[in-house]
């Protein structure tokens, strides 16, 4: 009974945070009728800059951190990320009237990891004094990458045994390589290299620092109109996208938290690292995801996966799973 009350406070309180307060601005202001809209170049810019400052702080941190403790940790990511795909993919095999790309995709997009909740997350998680590795963004592609390409792979097999036998070949490293030429994961790991290799503290200090909170609030507000206006595309596909899309992030980030715990246990990952790798299972991809899939599983329908993404799994990421996990590493860390 206490965790559930201790749930439900913090469940309020999310809604007087800045990052959820924008998410939630930008749903009202569209569903208003509002004709604000943010240039895609702005958006373009500000999701570089967040990826970019993410990047070279996991890559400080990696060159600073204790590579031992970091190693359980980055396996479990991703291992999380592969198993994803894998339930999602063999989920949607089983329901009629869904193309086997459509699921698989949709599959992929919540392997993958959205760059926003993550940096959501971490702000809450600052706010609250709640302490985490500073290498732990680092994870991100760890779990990304690895989804990503299993479920291009996996419908590209799929599409090509469709279409040509079942003895076709895939060139599943020409995907691998397509894949990691994706802008939104070039930025992460150039950010990441830079800051592993080079002496950047001083530009993440004086610049990428100062303006990340900012620049987060715009991408709340953006996603926020959008996930608004994904809604509709939403209803033109089968419901059980919008049930997988609601139920998912919890389960992905409950098997994220168990084996963050594992870790934790064994190597002594922060109470904190556990819940950011838990919202990260539970995120599902909102900048890196969508463009990947596009161009490495063309024939998918995007308003299947990404209003799913978008208009369900999101909000329910931000609003309702951070809430959760930051209320169970209270009772299970006893916080």
């Amino acid at each position: 009974m206490e965790f559930l009350f201790d749930f439900l406070m913090r469940f309020v309180a999310q809604f007087q945070s800045p990052t959820l307060g924008f998410l939630i601005g930008g749903m009202v202001i569209a569903a208003l009728g509002s004709n604000l809209k943010i240039p895609n170049a702005i958006y373009q810019f500000i999701v570089f800059m967040l990826l970019m400052k993410m990047g070279i702080k996991g890559g400080i941190e990696i060159r600073e951190a204790d590579l031992n403790a970091m190693l359980l940790p980055a396996v479990s990511a991703v291992i999380i990320g592969i198993t994803i795909v894998l339930i999602g993919s063999f989920f949607f095999s089983l329901l009629p009237g869904i193309k086997r790309e459509d699921g698989i995709a949709t599959a992929g997009l919540f392997g993958a990891v959205s760059a926003s909740t993550l940096a959501a997350a971490m702000v809450l998680l600052e706010e609250e004094a709640i302490h985490f590795e500073a290498w732990v963004p680092a994870l991100y592609p760890f779990m990304d990458i690895p989804a990503l390409i299993l479920a291009i792979v996996l419908a590209n097999i799929h599409l090509k045994k469709q279409n040509e036998g079942k003895d076709s070949k895939v060139d599943v490293w020409g995907i691998v390589k397509e894949s990691l030429r994706g802008s939104a994961l070039s930025a992460l790991i150039l950010g990441l290299a830079l800051g592993l290799l080079t002496k950047s503290d001083g530009v993440l200090d004086s610049f990428y620092e100062p303006l990340f909170s900012g620049f987060l609030s715009v991408l709340m507000l953006v996603m926020g109109m959008e996930a608004y206006a994904r809604i509709n595309e939403l209803r033109r596909v089968a419901h059980l996208y919008a049930v997988y899309a609601f139920f998912g992030p919890i389960i992905h980030g409950l098997m994220a938290f168990g084996l963050g715990y594992i870790a934790h246990v064994t190597v002594g990952f922060s109470p904190g690292g556990v819940i950011l790798l838990a919202v990260i299972a539970a995120s599902s991809s909102d900048i890196s995801g969508p463009p990947t899939l596009r161009g490495g599983i063309p024939s998918a329908n995007p308003s299947t996966y990404i209003g799913a993404s978008t208009s369900v799994g999101t909000p329910v990421a931000i609003a309702v799973c951070i809430p959760l996990f930051i209320a169970l590493a209270q009772v299970v860390f006893d916080l």
